[in-house]
């Protein structure tokens, strides 16, 4: 599959284009557009689903970035997924187990799970389309489970750097990436305390690896970043 437009967190891109670059028939993407829905704005302040709730809409992100999210039994918080502009989440027959959250302010589409899958059952390159794009969040969830479970803290940080960069069409020497992500918000992605994600931008910042600018980070040394990371960006494409 072709790549879409990346755009970062602040950039609204187009349902459409993002869709025809990645694949799929003009003609079927501008039906898509035209499926009646609303466009919402989502706050970060508090959850915009909860877990628990039927999940019978279908959702794109115009921009911004969507969390799900899990919590345990004492409240605790881990962030599963993200969905960048140009990303969707999909309908569910039965209710969520996962609540969504905007990691910053978000334009979202939303529309009804009847209306997208009439549209699947008039065009069934639509379900094709759809099942690559679900194959690629399976494996960036794949690549989650391994960066939680078998990097140590440094690596985990860098990953996700890494691949927040590479999913907003940044990465190179000296580029730069407004950070999306509050300290606790990448504690809760890494699986790790805030104070601990403090201390590792500082030992990246240390190795030269980094430096920040305000909310920017500048990736001084990009191949070392990645090979710290044990970056490959293979699986999102």
């Amino acid at each position: 599959m072709s790549r879409r437009p990346r755009a970062a967190a602040g950039d609204t891109v187009s349902l459409g284009e993002s869709l025809v670059a990645a694949g799929l028939d003009p003609a079927i993407s501008k039906k898509l557009e035209e499926m009646p829905h609303k466009v919402l704005q989502v706050e970060p302040r508090r959850p915009f689903r909860e877990p628990g709730m039927p999940r019978d809409e279908v959702m794109f992100v115009r921009s911004g970035i969507l969390s799900k999210f899990k919590a345990d039994g004492s409240g605790r918080r881990q962030i599963i997924a993200l969905r960048f502009a140009g990303d969707g989440i999909l309908p569910r027959d039965t209710v969520a187990d996962y609540g969504i959250q905007a990691i910053v302010r978000s334009e979202v589409l939303v529309g009804s799970a009847r209306d997208f899958y009439a549209l699947i059952d008039d065009h069934p390159q639509l379900a094709r389309f759809f099942w690559k794009l679900i194959q690629r969040h399976v494996a960036i969830s794949y690549e989650w489970l391994v960066n939680c479970g078998r990097k140590d803290s440094t690596a985990r940080v860098a990953h996700l750097l890494c691949e927040t960069a590479e999913r907003s069409g940044i990465g190179g020497v000296k580029d730069r990436m407004v950070n999306p992500f509050t300290q606790q918000q990448i504690a809760d992605i890494t699986g790790q305390t805030s104070v601990n994600v403090n201390r590792v931008f500082a030992d990246l910042e240390r190795q030269g690896l980094i430096r920040r600018d305000g909310r920017e980070i500048i990736f001084c040394d990009w191949n070392e970043m990645r090979r710290v990371a044990s970056f490959q960006p293979a699986y999102l494409h």
